[in-house]
């Protein structure tokens, strides 16, 4: 599985955006897919996770209600829109898959793309 994140930028605080993750490789859309993000000095930290069918998700406390994880399987792209983002929603963001939901959510993926900047100003 290859994976692309996309969509970074820099916006102001309370301002949206939109990353996408274009994936390609056999079966990836059975995958467990979400997306981390490491801010500078920071360690990488689990942002977000969906299941194949898009009929589960899970998000870490800080992004709740404020960000969506989706998935388009036709078009191959998993999906993070952010709204109300904060300073400290400065970041790089990755997406990643795995076969297991466990490992992806302990960031122990098989499968990373390279990251995209968002950078949040007050």
């Amino acid at each position: 599985v290859q994976l692309q994140a996309s969509g970074g930028g820099l916006v102001q605080a309370g301002g949206s955006l939109r990353l996408s993750c274009a994936a390609s490789g056999r079966a990836w859309s059975t995958y467990v897919m979400g997306w981390f993000r490491q801010a500078p000095g920071k360690e990488r930290e689990f942002v977000a996770s969906i299941n194949w069918s898009s009929d589960w998700t899970y998000y870490a406390d800080s992004v709740k209600g404020r960000f969506t994880i989706s998935r388009d399987i036709a078009k191959n792209l998993l999906y993070l829109q952010m709204y109300s983002l904060k300073t400290e929603d400065t970041a790089v963001y990755y997406c990643a898959a795995d076969t297991n939901r466990e490992l992806l959510l302990r960031g122990d993926s098989d499968y990373w793309g390279p990251g995209t900047l968002v950078t949040v100003s007050s």
